[in-house]
C-alpha cells in the first residue's frame, strides 16, 4: 500500500462511515478497483481507520456525551448484541465475507430495504422528545439489527438508523443514535482487531494506518454536519438508489 492509496481509502471511509451505504463495502470495492492485494494488513486497515471517523463523533457531540448519563446506559444495551455476535463470528466474517461480490449483493438488497423504510418513515412520528429517550427495549432492538451490518456491504449506519426508526425514533433522532452507537461499536471492533494483528505491523504500516485514520477523521467531520441536515428534509431513499446502482454496476462489469 502506498501513501496515496491510504489517503484515498481514508477519504472513502470518512465520507461513507455515517451514510447508510456501507463504509467497509466501499473500501473493499475501492481497494479491488485499485488492484490492491487483499492481504491481512489491508483487512485490518479497512477496520482500523474507521476509528478516525468515529472520533469525529466524539468531537462534534462532546457535550452530549458529558451531560447525558442516560445515553451511556442505552448505548451499552445496544452494543451488547453486536459485541457477542462479533466475538463469536470474527474469524468467519473476516475470512469469507470480505470480498467485493458479497459487498455488491448486500448493497443492492440493502438499497431496496432502505427505499421501503424511507417511504414508511415519512408517516412516522417519534415517541421520544430527544435521542436519549429511546427505551431500553428500543436500544436493544437497534443492537440486534446492527448485528446484520457485520456482513460487509450491509452498512452499520443503515442498519442502526433502520433500528432506530423501528424503535420509535424519527429520522433525525435515529441518525443521531446511529452516530452515538458507532463510538463503542467501532472502538471495540478496532481494539479487538488490533489485539489480533498489530504485533505483525511494520513501522511503515503503522504510518499508513495513522494517515488513513487522520484523513477519515477530517472527511467524517464534514460529512456528519451535512448528513444531519439532509436526513430530515430528504430522507434515505436516494442512498437506496445509489446502493442499487453501485452494486449492479460492479456485478455487471467485474468478472467473477
Amino acid at each position: 500500500m502506498t501513501i496515496l492509496e491510504s489517503i484515498i481509502i481514508g477519504i472513502v471511509e470518512g465520507v461513507t462511515e455515517f451514510l447508510p451505504i456501507s463504509s467497509t463495502g466501499h473500501m473493499i470495492l475501492t481497494t479491488h478497483l485499485l488492484g490492491m492485494e487483499n492481504n491481512d494488513f489491508l483487512k485490518s486497515f479497512e477496520i482500523s481507520i474507521q476509528l478516525g471517523a468515529i472520533l469525529s463523533v466524539v468531537v462534534l457531540y462532546f457535550k452530549r456525551f458529558l451531560i447525558s448519563l442516560e445515553l451511556y446506559k442505552k448505548l451499552i444495551i445496544a452494543f451488547l448484541p453486536t459485541a457477542i455476535v462479533g466475538f463469536m463470528a470474527y474469524k468467519t466474517i473476516k475470512l469469507y465475507l470480505f470480498n467485493p461480490y458479497v459487498v455488491a449483493i448486500a448493497l443492492i438488497i440493502g438499497g431496496i430495504i432502505l427505499i421501503f423504510i424511507d417511504n414508511w418513515s415519512k408517516f412516522k412520528k417519534s415517541i421520544a422528545e430527544n435521542t436519549e429517550e429511546i427505551s431500553l427495549k428500543g436500544a436493544f432492538i437497534v443492537g440486534l439489527i446492527q448485528c446484520i451490518s457485520m456482513i460487509p456491504g450491509v452498512s452499520r449506519a443503515g442498519a442502526t438508523i433502520i433500528g432506530g426508526l423501528v424503535a420509535g425514533l424519527d429520522r433525525k433522532q435515529a441518525t443521531e443514535f446511529s452516530f452515538f452507537l458507532a463510538v463503542p461499536t467501532m472502538f471495540a471492533a478496532t481494539g479487538y482487531d488490533m489485539l489480533k494483528t498489530s504485533a505483525s505491523f511494520s513501522s511503515n504500516e503503522w504510518m499508513l494506518l495513522f494517515i488513513g485514520a487522520l484523513v477519515s477523521f477530517i472527511s467524517a467531520m464534514l460529512i456528519i454536519k451535512l448528513f444531519i441536515y439532509l436526513v430530515p428534509n430528504y430522507g434515505f431513499k436516494h442512498f437506496g438508489y445509489y446502493r442499487i446502482i453501485i452494486g449492479t454496476i460492479f456485478l455487471i462489469f467485474q468478472p467473477f
